[in-house]
């Protein structure tokens, strides 16, 4: 507790630090204006900064990051490991392998990151998840959803050549789950604020062992769903498109995209640190499955990926 008092109070004094030194220069600048103004200074005058400007600047900001935040992301009780959070989220950062674009059987390696919420309490002592346990909450409830989807670049692929490219989107949304400590289930939908601008979601359920100490494995079946603005972004031939690219036109219905199952697992060396990955492999279906763009590449999808993670504890 008393490392967070000292970060929090580091971190007021920063912003004093930093309040005093703008304010500074801001009245530096404003004489200097003024002075220019009534010609009694020359143009190529400088005004001066106080000579303390760096030391606030630098004097409390650095150290806190460099002497707190950045030993205490690989340290264990450091100021991201409170042992009262009011809030306690996962980051993953490592590599996939997926599919070129949808349809593709092109597979691309790439980086790959997560940012998962745990636990956060709010003000009014309502509490979403649990900050007792790493990724795994019990009981009904909310939980957040975000998708990234790579930009699709169509010259660089001979087969869709002559497409439209397709903007990279980032989807974020909200979804509804139950769980137990052998089993799950969930439902999210997400809106993709950047990109496709579109409706999308996610049915899924998942078996839970623990096989050893440290270990979690989980197992179950996925069924993307996409509207008509979705599929048709990912999956529709314009008449423009078609005369470029020589694909046949195609105006897709949305509805369920495509069906597959996950295989996780996870495993924690100690309450912060742990490696993760997964298998995915989804089929295709319906539109999707007989857009032009699918029949150059394949249904059949298949996603790995694997990273470290980090529980990050924080107390305001």
């Amino acid at each position: 507790m008393m490392s967070n008092i000292l970060g929090n109070a580091t971190s007021f004094c920063s912003v004093v630090a930093l309040t005093a030194a703008l304010s500074a220069v801001q009245m530096t600048a404003a004489a200097a204006q003024d002075a220019v103004e009534d010609e009694s200074l020359s143009v190529l005058d400088e005004p001066e900064l106080p000579e303390n400007f760096e030391t606030l600047r630098t004097a409390d900001v650095e150290p806190f990051f460099l002497d707190q935040v950045a030993p205490g992301f690989l340290a264990a009780d450091g100021v991201l490991d409170s042992p009262t959070p009011d809030v306690v989220m996962t980051i993953r950062g490592g590599v996939q392998v997926s599919p070129a674009y949808f349809g593709s059987d092109d597979l691309e390696t790439g980086p790959n990151g997560s940012l998962r919420f745990d636990y956060v309490k709010f003000p009014g002592g309502f509490e979403f998840g649990s900050g007792q346990t790493v990724g795994f909450r019990r009981g009904l409830g909310l939980q957040g959803s975000v998708r990234s989807i790579s930009k699709r670049d169509s010259s660089e692929y001979s087969e869709i050549d002559g497409l439209d490219d397709v903007d990279w989107s980032f989807e974020a949304g909200l979804g509804l789950g139950y769980e137990q400590r052998t089993y799950r289930l969930f439902a999210n939908a997400r809106y993709g604020f950047i990109g496709h601008n579109s409706w999308a979601g996610e049915l899924g359920a998942d078996g839970i062992a623990y096989p050893v100490e440290g270990l979690t494995l989980t197992f179950g079946p996925r069924v993307s769903l996409g509207d008509d603005r979705f599929t048709d972004t990912y999956f529709g031939v314009s008449e423009s498109e078609s005369a470029a690219s020589g694909l046949e036109a195609y105006d897709p219905d949305g509805g369920v995209v495509g069906v597959g199952v996950v295989f996780g697992a996870r495993y924690l060396w100690n309450e912060r640190w742990g490696i993760e990955g997964a298998a995915r492999y989804d089929r295709l279906t319906n539109d999707a499955a007989d857009s032009p763009i699918t029949e150059t590449g394949s249904p059949d999808q298949y996603t790995f990926t694997i990273g470290i993670t980090r529980r990050i504890s924080l107390d305001f």
